[in-house]
């Protein structure tokens, strides 16, 4: 994307006839975890009836069949999406098909860090969860066992892991997500301090090229220049589309709200905070709407 400010918008109806395919984030823009925006399934439903293919494209650390229930019970219709698919998702195929030649060389045994609701990652695609890191040949990083919990919560377990010269593969690239009105941390601030420690990581999720793949097959190849992602992450949602040529709607209510003016976000505000991750999106909104 060019570093030019981005398009402020009313609602998502404004620019609908440019796109035929949508690439909507879950976590900040359908539902906080907690319950679902009603505008943003609102807008959903006007586009899918509009006939555009919407896949949602989650940093959620478990399977998509564990999201669509979560939405099913948060009262989300499945007539307001057509695919579904997450980080999760993406580690559990890869776990499962052993296709690249770093999955490959990974031994069976993990060490889950993370909490027992993320268990459908490492489950019936071969991997046998440990108890200890010593007994493994690799982390599986979920995110935090508490929504209270800080990296520095977990820094003698990465030391250890970092001394064993395990990998880590982490589920889940976000920093931190909002849990209802709460901010906590996610599994990609603590695979970022294992980084630093010196540990080597492997992401699955957006920003990284494989997941959105995966998207581009479900939708059945759209062309480029008619594909929409939308989110509010900055550094997940906004630069991975710009990597794939995709256009791109930020949402400013959302992680970044502090930063960018939230529910009054400014165009050149926003730029000058996504200039300092590379990612300008191309459209800008407080939150989806029609």
């Amino acid at each position: 994307m060019t570093a030019t400010l981005p398009r402020m918008i009313h609602g998502v109806g404004d620019i609908a006839d440019q796109y035929d395919a949508y690439l909507v984030d879950l976590w900040g823009c359908v539902h906080n975890g907690i319950e679902a925006f009603p505008e943003a399934v609102d807008a959903l439903l006007r586009l899918a009836d509009a006939g555009k293919k919407i896949n949602l494209l989650s940093n959620g650390p478990r399977r998509a069949v564990d999201l669509i229930a979560r939405m099913d019970q948060m009262q989300v219709p499945r007539e307001a999406y057509h695919h579904v698919m997450s980080s999760g998702e993406a580690a559990w195929q890869a776990f499962a098909n052993r296709s690249d030649p770093f999955h490959a060389s990974l031994g069976h045994r993990c060490y889950h860090l993370g909490p027992p609701r993320d268990k459908s990652v490492f489950t019936g695609n071969g991997l046998d969860a440990v108890p200890s890191l010593k007994e493994a040949d690799f982390v599986l990083n979920t995110g935090p066992l508490e929504y209270s919990d800080t990296v520095s919560t977990y820094e003698p377990l990465l030391n250890e892991g970092v001394a064993l010269n395990l990998p880590m593969v982490c589920a889940n690239p976000d920093l931190v997500v909002h849990i209802g009105d709460d901010l906590v941390i996610c599994a990609g601030l603590i695979a970022q301090r294992y980084e630093e420690l010196g540990g080597i990581v492997a992401y699955h999720g957006k920003p990284h090229d494989s997941v959105y793949q995966r998207c581009l097959l479900n939708l059945g190849h759209p062309a480029r220049e008619r594909v929409l992602a939308i989110g509010d992450g900055l550094r997940t949602d906004i630069l991975g589309a710009g990597r794939q040529e995709f256009a791109s709607l930020f949402l400013s209510d959302g992680i970044h709200t502090e930063e960018v003016g939230g529910k009054y976000p400014t165009a050149s505000r926003i730029r000058s905070i996504a200039s300092r991750i590379g990612a300008i999106p191309t459209f800008a909104m407080a939150r989806l709407r029609w």
